[in-house]
């Protein structure tokens, strides 16, 4: 591996992956990791993590969000980069944008290894990317069943992540086609995650609380849940902006969705508004970063986003 290896952009799902692939190299290597988030960073703990090793083992240093280094530790990286240790690899996270670009220069002076992480939007880029997490999965899928992952949750690189990942264990082996998607979306997650945002979206809080107890005691992640009901909100916002005359079949390549998900949407939006649909979107977001780690009882943060939620239902 190289001595220093920077992942430089906005998109956390292409940094998680290109990070993941590193450490499994290293792992192979058996390097000794150590990770440091910058903004935890005490004066010292990068200097410590980088001293050379008595042993001359095979090291390895992550810090993320190089962004947020504070000043004070800032001088131990910099000093390094005059004088590596052979045995060390040092991979630097970094989100982009103006802040510590004072540091992210020394760094491209040394000519690292820069993995690209920008933002990615252009269909053809997010099946790309569907691809090869199937290919990391192990698992090949044909076109036509990665153009249905990147339609039913293409504009968030996360959730495509954990669905890539749950229907690579699911299906049966052999290459995964468009009919085991639908069913993968249709079944498994359409009989948990799904069954919640249907009732939520309806507005029918006690079908929606009893749905996620049961969806929750039968396996469920959160995580799916939110990511459920983020994808029917998802789904209500492209097709109000869409002519009602216009057939369903006709917008399906526009908006990235099956004629069936349009049809769907309409029949919902009936009952919701462009208020209620920002309410639900900010209490849906909020909800995410709970259950991700951000509150103590992620279960409690789900029941509240539901009751937030159906309660926007109708809103004037």
């Amino acid at each position: 591996m190289n001595a220093f290896y920077l992942l430089l952009g906005s998109e956390g799902a292409l940094a998680d992956r290109a990070l993941a692939k590193l450490q499994a190299q290293l792992k192979e290597e058996k390097a000794e990791s150590t990770t440091i988030d910058a903004s935890d960073a005490q004066v010292g703990d990068i200097a410590d993590a980088l001293a050379p090793s008595l042993f001359s083992e095979r090291r390895a240093l992550i810090i993320k969000d190089l962004q947020d280094l504070p000043e004070d530790s800032k001088a131990e990286v910099t000093r390094y980069l005059d004088q590596p240790d052979p045995t060390m690899t040092v991979i630097f996270v970094h989100k982009g944008g103006v802040k510590g670009k004072a540091l992210l220069d020394a760094i491209k002076k040394i000519k690292p290894e820069i993995i690209p992480c920008d933002a990615i939007k252009k269909e053809s880029e997010k099946e790309d990317f569907v691809k090869g997490l199937f290919q990391d999965a192990g698992r090949k899928a044909t076109p036509g069943a990665i153009k249905a992952m990147v339609g039913a949750l293409g504009t968030d690189l996360r959730e495509l992540q954990s669905a890539v990942s749950q229907i690579a264990l699911d299906a049966p082996a052999g290459a995964i086609d468009e009919a085991m998607v639908d069913k993968f979306h249709q079944g498994r997650i359409e009989t948990t995650g799904f069954d919640v945002a249907d009732a939520t979206i309806d507005g029918n809080l006690p079908v929606a609380l009893i749905t996620l107890r049961s969806a929750l005691e039968t396996g469920t992640d959160p995580v799916m849940v939110t990511s459920a009901i983020a994808a029917s909100l998802r789904s209500l916002a492209k097709v109000s902006g869409t002519n009602r005359g216009t057939k369903s079949f006709e917008l399906a390549g526009q908006l990235g969705m099956a004629p069936w998900q349009i049809d769907k949407a309409r029949r919902q939006l009936q009952s919701w508004t462009p208020r209620g649909i920002a309410t639900a979107v900010e209490a849906i977001a909020k909800a995410d970063a709970d259950v991700k780690g951000a509150s103590s009882d992620p279960i409690f943060a789900l029941e509240k986003a539901l009751q937030t939620i159906t309660a926007a239902h109708g809103q004037r």
